[in-house]
Parts: structure tokens; C-alpha cells; sequence
């Protein structure tokens, strides 16, 4: 598809929060619809929604996850008559995407899906009826670096980013058949669509190896220990890079950083002092939107006296 036509394609979507963003990722639903309003890029938020199946329902029955990913997908297409869902949580976006493909590629799904959606009475959901995108798609391909550039107030110039994309924005790479795909496209590898974002908003992104580096957030609760040392890493990765702020794309990567970063100090005596903060807070700051619009004050970790110093408060 040309960047023309996802530029039209994506002004209005059907937007699918998922469960995270209406609980400890409330900031980052805060900020991205607020993000949204200023850009003039309308939300339309998925009727009566349901969860994707996350984590704990893909371990014990994939094709259940399936089917309630399909439910969403059919909520959008069906009864809202969308051609485009975006799912700002790395979980929610990654499931919808592997529901699709599974839908796509394995007549077993197909036929679990149709039974299930026959028994709670709506629409079975049919492989290609909307298009997944992340919230990192959205702006990239509707506003752009230089749409971004043109409304920039508040540079965030002098500030020094590590980006964490985490490890569902990209695998298993064949669920993402739009990546990969030439130049202007996002990258498994090397994602660089929050880089290229940010950097049109004036920050200076560091070199950072860890962009797909697992949280460990599936096992935050099972195995907090492994999830501290994971997460510890990541932060004195980015730290030693330079970055004074880690920039996110995911709420459950996000609080994962944030209260694993108390832990660390607690548990190991590892105390990391940089920021995180979700790239759609940096870029609302940068377009003139005030902290709290953004959510910063719901953030665990306390970054209003850095943006502050650095004029973005």
C-alpha cells in the first residue's frame, strides 16, 4: 500500500485499548488519545471490546486466544464497519496479528473461531476484513517526521533517548508480513519507527542495543527475580548508552521497567536513575500539550522535574 493511501487509510480507525491501558497503562491511553485529538486523528474506540486473550489464555488454549482476538476484529469490521484497528499495547497488537495469520493459514482455527462465534451470536470474523496497525503505524504513516516537525512547540532537543520497542512488537516475524518489506517499512531487526518520531520532535536517540530485549514481563509474576534482572539490564544498558530517557510503546514494557527499577534498587542494590516515559507522552509534550494532559502524574516513576528542567513543562 503507498504512504498516500495510508495516510487517508488510517485518519479514522477503530481503537482497541485492550486491558492494560484502562488500568496500570492508563497513562499511555491518556496520552495517546490526547496525542490523537492534537494531530487530528480521530479514535474510535472498539464496541463493547473484550481481552485479546493476552498471556494466560494463549498458554493454555491458542485457539481460544484466536477466537477472542477474532471477536474484537469482528466487532470492528461487522457492526462498526472499520477497515482498520489500532492497538497501541505490543500484547493486544501482537495477538490480533497472530489471530490473523492463524485464521489465514490453519483451518482448525478457522473452524474453532466460526463455532465460537456462532454460539455467542455475532459475525464470524473472516481473514483480511481490517487491517492491524500499532499506534507507532499510526503516526508514522498519517502525520510523519515532517508533518511532526512543522508541529513541534516544544522541541525535545537536548534530550537523550534509548527507545524499547520490546520483543512482541517484532516476533515471530512471519506475523508481520508488512515488515521487512523495503525501504519506508519498519523493521524485525532494527525497529526504527519510534526513532524516526521522536527524532522529527528534536531528541537525540542514542545507540541502543536493546530495543527488542525481552522485560520479562510474562514472567513478572511467576518469577519476579528473573523479571528484575532482565529489566536491570536493559536499564544500565541504556544508561551507559548515554540515554536519559527510555521511550515506550508498551504498557506492560513500560510498568515493567517502572516498578522493576524500585525492585532493583531493593533486591540487588542496582540503582538506575533513567526516566521512562511513553513515546506518545514525549511526543504530546513536544507538540504543546501540558504534562498532566499527557499523564505524566499516573507514570510510577516521577519525570515532572526533568521535563520541567528541560522546558517541556
Amino acid at each position: 500500500m503507498k504512504k498516500s493511501d495510508k495516510k487517508e487509510k488510517y485518519q479514522e480507525v477503530a481503537y482497541y485499548p485492550g486491558c492494560a491501558l484502562e488500568g496500570s497503562g492508563h497513562a499511555y491511553n491518556r496520552s495517546t488519545k490526547a496525542l490523537g485529538e492534537k494531530l487530528g486523528l480521530k479514535l474510535k474506540e472498539v464496541d463493547n471490546w473484550n481481552c485479546c486473550g493476552a498471556m494466560e489464555v494463549k498458554n493454555i488454549d491458542p485457539k481460544l486466544q484466536t477466537y477472542l482476538s477474532s471477536r474484537v476484529m469482528s466487532t470492528a469490521a461487522n457492526k462498526m464497519k472499520m477497515d482498520v484497528v489500532m492497538a497501541p499495547c505490543n500484547g493486544c497488537y501482537h495477538n490480533l496479528k497472530k489471530a490473523e495469520y492463524d485464521l489465514e493459514n490453519d483451518q482448525d482455527s478457522r473452524d474453532v473461531v466460526d463455532r465460537l462465534s456462532k454460539k455467542a451470536g455475532h459475525e464470524t470474523y473472516q481473514a483480511g476484513q481490517v487491517e492491524t496497525i500499532h499506534a507507532l503505524d499510526w503516526v508514522k504513516d498519517t502525520i510523519g517526521e515532517e508533518g511532526l516537525k512543522e508541529r513541534v512547540k516544544n522541541s525535545l532537543e537536548g534530550i537523550k533517548i534509548a527507545n524499547y520497542y520490546g520483543c512482541m512488537y517484532t516476533r515471530p516475524r512471519h506475523i508481520f508480513p508488512e515488515k521487512d518489506a523495503g525501504p519506508g517499512s519498519e523493521s524485525t531487526s532494527k525497529p526504527h519507527f519510534m526513532d524516526d518520531l521522536l527524532d522529527a520532535a528534536g531528541a537525540e536517540n542514542v545507540d541502543f542495543p536493546l530495543k527488542t530485549a525481552c522485560c520479562g514481563g510474562a514472567h513478572t509474576l511467576s518469577d519476579s527475580d528473573t523479571s528484575t534482572r532482565l529489566v536491570s539490564n536493559i536499564l544500565q544498558t541504556a544508561e551507559a548508552a548515554g540515554a536519559e530517557v527510555i521511550a515506550t510503546e508498551c504498557p506492560t514494557c513500560h510498568s515493567g521497567l517502572e516498578m522493576h527499577q524500585i525492585r532493583a534498587e531493593k533486591t540487588l542494590g542496582i540503582k538506575t536513575n533513567v526516566k521512562i516515559i511513553y513515546f506518545t507522552q514525549l511526543l504530546g509534550m513536544a507538540l504543546g500539550l501540558k504534562p498532566k494532559k499527557v499523564g505524566l502524574h499516573e507514570n510510577v516513576s516521577d519525570s515532572f522535574d526533568f521535563v520541567k528542567k528541560k522546558g517541556l513543562a
